[in-house]
């Protein structure tokens, strides 16, 4: 199953509506959607290794305004549609604890997650709803996400093929590795929010 998925997106990457598709997944991914657009970008830069600056730049932006729709989810609209996500990641009963201390270290948390396999949406919605100053949410999202984008883009650019062909003879390995980096990121958050 995971070699038919891995191979559709590689497939999909040549489609002329794959940057579309790119920032639509990134886009619902930080307000949302729980799977992340990594698993999109890395094989369509490999397939697609001349638009990788493209693909980092779409799926940025894409991440980014997900990130402000979060933002607003948790600001507007917290107790008909953020609590409920944050309660699917876990977390709603520890928000109360959680929002005292939030806007103080509020930058360094969105940045943190923004370049970790936290569930970035869980960040965006709790900044909206504790009130955290929105350029300051703003700006460091942006940071966060193109870095980590951008990073991936430029890695995959660099090392296109040797790098594709590492990720397909362990394609396993690397879906479990994503998974453990993860679960890891909700039980550091776990431990951060008590």
């Amino acid at each position: 199953m995971l070699r038919r998925l891995y191979d559709w997106v590689m497939g999909l990457a040549a489609h002329p509506q794959a940057s579309l598709w790119l920032f639509i997944i990134a886009f619902a991914e930080s307000s949302f959607f729980p799977i992340p657009p990594h698993i999109m970008l890395i094989p369509m830069v490999i397939a697609n290794r001349s638009k990788a600056w493209w693909y980092a730049t779409v799926v940025t932006v894409g991440s980014v305004i997900g990130g402000i729709a979060g933002y607003l989810i948790g600001y507007a609209l917290f107790d008909q549609v953020g609590k409920p996500v944050l309660d699917l990641y876990g977390m709603g009963e520890k928000f109360a604890a959680f929002s005292q201390n939030y806007n103080e270290y509020g930058a360094w948390i969105v940045f943190t997650a923004g370049v970790t396999p936290f569930p970035y949406k869980v960040i965006t919605i709790a900044s909206g709803a504790t009130g955290l100053n929105f350029l300051v949410f703003l700006f460091a999202s942006i940071a966060a996400r193109s870095l980590v984008f951008f990073a991936i883009a430029g890695l995959l650019y660099a090392f296109g093929q040797p790098i594709r062909e590492f990720i397909e003879k362990r394609l396993a390995l690397m879906f479990t590795i994503f998974l453990v980096l993860l679960f890891g990121g909700f039980i550091a958050i776990k431990y951060l929010i008590h």
